[in-house]
């Protein structure tokens, strides 16, 4: 074995978005791609020497040979050990728990999150720092800062690790201990969630669909559902975790898992159903013929948080993304609790975690969590509706009735234009942006405008600020809508439009949501534009 040093040059497009570098496959592949791109990680956390990393991904195409990559660079670099799940295989909470329980220095993931998998579709990476969290914008700007003056990388000329076999191996100087990727998460869960009283559940007849989409999290669902809680064989579907998730796209919303909503509103369906994409950190919760929102599931969590042992002393507070709804922040009052409002991405919510503001946090794309790891976890989620279901003996849609009842119900939708040509989706944005001065008092489809603004956040805990991060167009009655360019797509541009509406009810609760919002819907296309200008019908999918 000897380390080479290997000349280099920046190659464009390296900038780190909300969750990583996420690109085709292809572009991965690319020679000194993910060289270029690990070195500038390492380089822009000081190093390598003396630490410990934790490894491992969703098993899409290509994570074999990048977490090679990635280990003998590190072992290059002088790293003291690297942590990897069994065939480089890790959930995105998983690898986030083993971080904080190594207290190791942070995390490689290998991961585009729901994107699609496949030589032809996307792959992604990115550093979780030693929280367990994705890293902030302060240490992704310094990597991309450092992909643009790169001009070598070192690398130890070695043979590919086993990483099937369980135990510790030495990579040069720099230990490599493989260990089973579900065990510790398992374990994990056990401690927050009443494990008796859900065996019980299912002993007594419950019945269940969870759709793991060929993704990572059908293990672990499979060890805790199927083993641990005793569910019957089978409650766990498409539950191999497979490079190309078997030509799924694995994002667990009604578009893309729509086989699991034909089950559930079918003729026989389960008590209860959910979905997990392709690193596990999102849900879909699903109850017999009845769809609950992210929002709304954010809320019901909230407000039923107490119920499972791990909460049983309450929550510190709740923090949303700017555009999910406000429906977690009408519990928040009523307890009493904290309640903050953040840009979109995950790692806005670790400061307020570590400094113990929230205990739970939730995005409207399908991502929910609380402060036992540092990202969104899609299979806690699942486990806690469970919780709370075993709790209160009654179904889904009660729940989520008598918590309408109790709060008032935000109708709330995201319209998602996928694939724009990236000058039209400028326009849009760029074209809105330069009116929201004028909005406030103005009047549209009959609904005044209250005010209008392009939302930045200033931490509360560390005081950074984050601007331009979303359009915001509020109208007297409370009604919203927000425009924002996705940082998660890897062609062309993804522009999402999220809706909301406030009715307090004691009528007006059981609306259809795209009906409730109708006159929002119109507003926003009134003043963006947004069919006009991209020359589509309509949006490409609707949550």
């Amino acid at each position: 074995m000897s380390i080479v040093t290997v000349a280099t040059s920046p190659i464009e497009g390296q900038k780190p978005g909300t969750s990583g570098l996420r690109k085709k496959t292809r572009g991965f592949m690319a020679p000194h791609f993910v060289e270029n791109f690990v070195q500038a990680i390492l380089d822009a956390i000081g190093g390598a020497a003396g630490k410990t990393f934790v490894l491992g991904g969703d098993g899409r195409y290509f994570s074999p040979q990048v977490a090679q990559v990635i280990l003998r660079m590190c072992a290059a670099q002088g790293a003291k050990k690297v942590i990897v799940g069994q065939n480089a295989l890790l959930s995105t909470p998983a690898a986030s728990h083993l971080i904080r329980l190594n207290k190791t220095d942070g995390g490689f993931i290998m991961s585009a999150s729901h994107n699609p998998g496949g030589i032809d579709e996307d792959f992604g990476l990115k550093f979780n720092i030693a929280n367990g969290g994705p890293a902030p914008e302060s240490v992704t700007d310094a990597i991309y800062a450092a992909t643009k003056t790169i001009s070598e990388y070192r690398i130890l000329e070695a043979h590919d690790v086993d990483l099937g076999a369980i135990g510790t191996t030495t990579l040069g100087g720099m230990a490599v201990e493989v260990v089973d990727p579900v065990s510790d998460y398992a374990n994990l869960m056990e401690t927050l969630f009443d494990f008796p009283k859900l065996r019980a559940l299912f002993a007594g007849g419950f019945r269940m669909r969870f759709d793991a989409m060929c993704a990572i999290t059908g293990p672990y669902a499979t060890e805790i559902l199927e083993r641990r809680l005793g569910a019957p064989e089978g409650t766990v579907v498409n539950g191999t975790p497979l490079p190309d998730f078997g030509g799924m796209h694995p994002d667990p919303n009604p578009t893309w898992a729509h086989e699991l909503m034909d089950v559930m509103f079918g003729p026989d369906a389960p008590d209860f159903g959910a979905a997990s994409d392709g690193d596990g950190d999102r849900n879909m919760v699903v109850g017999k013929k009845t769809y609950v929102s992210p929002s709304d599931s954010l809320a019901v969590l909230a407000a039923n948080a107490h119920l499972a042992p791990g909460y049983a002393g309450g929550i510190s507070g709740v923090a949303r993304s700017m555009p999910t709804s406000a429906a977690a922040d009408l519990v928040a009052d009523a307890k009493g609790i904290g309640k903050y409002e953040t840009p979109t991405g995950w790692k806005f919510f670790g400061n307020l975690l570590d400094a113990g503001r929230v205990t739970l946090c939730g995005e409207e794309s399908f991502g929910t969590g609380s402060s036992h790891v540092r990202e969104k976890d899609g299979l806690w989620a699942v486990l806690l509706w469970l919780n709370i279901l075993a709790e209160r003996q009654t179904t889904v849609a009660e729940i989520l009735k008598s918590h309408w009842q109790d709060f008032g119900r935000n109708y709330y939708s995201r319209h998602d234009y996928d694939a724009l040509p990236v000058d039209k989706a400028n326009a849009i944005v760029d074209g809105l942006r330069a009116r929201l001065a004028d909005l406030p008092g103005t009047e549209v489809e009959g609904m005044q405008i209250a005010s209008a603004d392009d939302f930045a956040y200033t931490d509360p805990v560390d005081g950074s600020v984050s601007k331009l991060q979303g359009l915001r167009i509020v109208f007297a009655d409370g009604s919203r809508f927000v425009i924002r360019l996705s940082g998660t797509g890897t062609e062309g541009a993804t522009l999402r439009l999220y809706l909301e509406r406030y009715v307090a009810g004691p009528g007006g609760l059981g609306l259809d949501v795209q009906d409730a919002l109708a006159p929002v819907i119109a507003a926003a296309e009134s003043l963006a534009c947004i069919k006009a200008t991209s020359g589509r019908d309509g949006p490409d999918v609707i949550t």
